[in-house]
């Protein structure tokens, strides 16, 4: 049935006022006859009259002013339609379906489309699909970002009801109205992002470079040639940092300010730093390769910031063992290089002053807490009894948290309790230590720098005094405000740094053959007996510990292995895949076995035993998760190769966790990864 157009507002009143005022004619006709009679009958005949004509023009005319104000309404939206035709604004209408129903020129000629295109909105924008158009009463305006033919738009869509367009008409009704119209609107940004991103490009960031190794080289060439070697230096970082249109600033010996745009920040990270490798070419007869640290700060608030991100970067790059570079920014940390062995230091300045620090900060509170990392290996246990043995000497209340003893560390464990030299409360749970802690305790922190892995992390909150004592390399998770923080890659293990401190820290200190066998095992284990980052200080360690009561023997039998470990080791050095020909891959099936993860590491030890491997990685399903060991000698990285799965480590002794994902989706992960950083020569 064909719907009657119907007037209303102002329009309607304007046609029928005639009408009310032949009503108000017809009672003062009434008023009338009350008064004369003739005269009421004399304007009878008027009011019969007026109505007559009236009604007569009223039902006659209608139609035609109708027809003459729709027409009016069809030539004012035709020049609305020429007006929207011809806008600059490319602008499109769409049905309730996102099919394009309407497009202006400017929309055509974006999109290179004809006049009369019906197609959907997502065969022009693939990435607009039907369910992200605004298509509910509570959401009727969407806003996407688009890319087009190499130009960005900002895209606006807008629900459009019809009913509210015919109740918003002053002729038409609204009755019998539904459904919907979707407008799109397009914005060109792309000039707006192009200033945008050459004025970020022109935006200043802070750099610092450190010479990693600037005494140890200078004393490796010859006196006279020594300030030939500081030029040689010198003139390669300026004449790198000023080919990027950057200023160098050298503040000390061995130290550099420098000051680049982003662009060219980018430009290094394309190039992944090759100033780290050009410095070491300098050779005048030096024994020993220069390295460098850089540290660089981006995308801070202020110049300050970028300052202070600078030195964060520079210091993380020098706690990860120097020779890379790391950039920052609020949002995340960037490694490059960090392919060269750190070099042993060969004074013993910086423990004698940490011992000292260490000893004022001890004597200074009421008791001491030591915890190392979680699922506790030797190193960390034999760590936390030498700091132990300190708090003992200087008189002070002292507690070793460990909250579940692993198989590694249980003959060690089982020395200590039982033991009436040693108090009950000498080994104490996570809960206990909670209750423990006041402000007038120090917590420390052995073999671990990232809070969250450590033993019990809510100590970190209770303890207002930390120290941290590690020997791992450094990452974007650290333990922040610590009071005093020894970090130092270059140490072969935790029990080394502690066998050293122990010398400066307490004269004639005296200590137990318990604790001498604890802390030279933790150095036997993690060098793998000697073999493997060890260094002059690593055997001057391990001599005082053996001058102090560290049997060798005892410490082999503690460590002798039951024959399903030792058979579960071969099976997963036998199952080994070499993949990319250097790289060994294998599985750790020891379920049944105490301490499966231990095990996977030493297969991953033995299988660089096999010539042509430079990296081996052992995966191990325990308790849910997926433990990588890697271990490598000296031609592959594995620590940042463990970083990329979400671990860390040492340059050759790393490790990760995985959740989530069974041991054949992780080994593929593995290898996707080393896939990556080969091809980007990351590694």
């Amino acid at each position: 049935m064909k719907k009657r157009i119907k007037l209303k507002g102002r329009i309607k009143t304007y046609i029928q006022f005639c009408i009310y005022l032949g009503i108000l004619l017809a009672a003062v006709d009434v008023a009338m006859f009350m008064i004369d009679f003739r005269a009421g009958l004399l304007l009878a005949g008027f009011t019969v009259f007026y109505f007559g004509i009236t009604l007569t023009l009223y039902f006659y005319n209608r139609r035609i002013l109708i027809n003459e104000l729709v027409s009016f309404a069809t030539e004012y939206g035709q020049i609305q339609r020429k007006l929207l035709r011809e806008m600059d604004l490319p602008y499109a209408l769409l049905d309730d379906c996102g099919k394009v129903i309407w497009t202006n020129v400017a929309f055509e000629n974006v999109v290179h489309q004809p006049k009369g295109y019906k197609k959907s909105i997502t065969s022009l924008f693939p990435t607009i699909t039907r369910d992200r158009l605004p298509d509910d009463a509570d959401v009727e305006e969407a806003q996407y970002d688009l890319e087009y033919e190499g130009s960005e738009f900002v895209a606006k869509f807008r629900r459009i009801s019809l009913r509210d367009m015919a109740e918003n008409s002053d002729i038409i009704d609204a009755e019998g109205y539904n459904g919907y119209l979707i407008a799109v609107y397009l914005y060109d940004d792309t000039a707006l992002h192009i200033a945008l991103q050459e004025v970020d490009d022109q935006s200043l960031a802070v750099g610092m470079i450190y010479l990693d190794n600037y005494e140890e080289a200078l004393e490796s060439v010859e006196e006279v040639r020594r300030s030939l070697l500081i030029a040689l230096i010198d003139r390669k970082v300026n004449k790198y940092i000023s080919g990027f249109d950057g200023i160098c600033k050298k503040l000390e010996k061995d130290k550099y300010l420098v000051i680049l745009r982003k662009k060219s920040i980018a430009q290094l990270q394309e190039s992944r730093f090759e100033l780290l490798e050009d410095v070491k070419t300098v050779n005048i007869g030096n024994e020993m390769a220069v390295t460098i640290s850089i540290g660089v700060g981006l995308d801070g608030l202020t110049y300050a910031q970028n300052y202070e991100f600078a030195r964060n970067a520079i210091d993380l790059a020098l706690g990860r063992g120097g020779d890379q570079a790391v950039i920052k920014t609020p949002e995340s940390i960037t490694y490059y290089g960090g392919k060269s062995q750190q070099v042993e230091k060969n004074t013993r300045v910086k423990a004698r002053v940490k011992a000292h620090a260490l000893r004022e900060i001890i004597t200074g509170r009421d008791q001491v807490l030591v915890m190392g990392h979680r699922m506790p290996d030797v190193d960390s246990f034999g760590a936390a009894v030498g700091i132990y043995r300190i708090a003992q000497s200087l008189e002070r209340k002292a507690h070793i948290v460990l909250n579940d003893v692993t198989p590694a560390i249980q003959p060690m464990v089982d020395r200590f309790r039982n033991n009436p030299d040693y108090e009950e409360d000498m080994i104490i749970s996570n809960q206990a230590a909670i209750e423990t802690a006041n402000s007038n305790t120090v917590l420390v922190v052995v073999d671990v720098n990232k809070p969250s892995i450590t033993e019990c992390p809510e100590l970190l909150r209770f303890c207002k005094s930390v120290v941290v004592l590690d020997h791992h390399r450094q990452g974007s998770e650290t333990i922040e405000n610590a009071t005093l923080s020894y970090v130092e890659p270059y140490a072969s293990s935790a029990c080394e740094m502690v066998s050293e401190i122990l010398q400066y820290t307490y004269d004639n200190i005296k200590i137990h053959a318990e604790e001498a066998d604890c802390m030279y095992s933790g150095i036997m284990i993690d060098t793998n007996n000697f073999m493997t980052k060890t260094g002059v200080r690593t055997f001057e360690a391990a001599a005082f510990l053996r001058r102090n009561g560290a049997d060798v023997t005892r410490v082999r039998k503690l460590f002798r292995e039951d024959a399903l470990e030792y058979k579960a080791r071969a099976d997963a050095v036998s199952q080994a895949e070499i993949y990319k020909q250097c790289f060994a891959i294998s599985i750790c099936t020891a379920d049944e076995l105490p301490s499966p993860t231990v095990i996977g590491a030493q297969a991953a030890n033995e299988l660089l035993n096999i010539k042509g491997i430079k990296a081996s990685f052992v995966l191990t399903d325990y308790q849910g998760k997926i433990y990588i060991s890697a271990r490598s000698i000296d031609e592959v990285n594995v620590q940042i190769i463990m970083e990329r799965m979400g671990g860390g480590g040492h340059m050759s002794t790393a490790a990760c966790q995985i959740e989530e994902v069974g041991i054949i989706e992780a080994i593929g992960i593995l290898k996707r990864t080393i896939d990556d950083m080969l091809e980007s020569g990351e590694i």
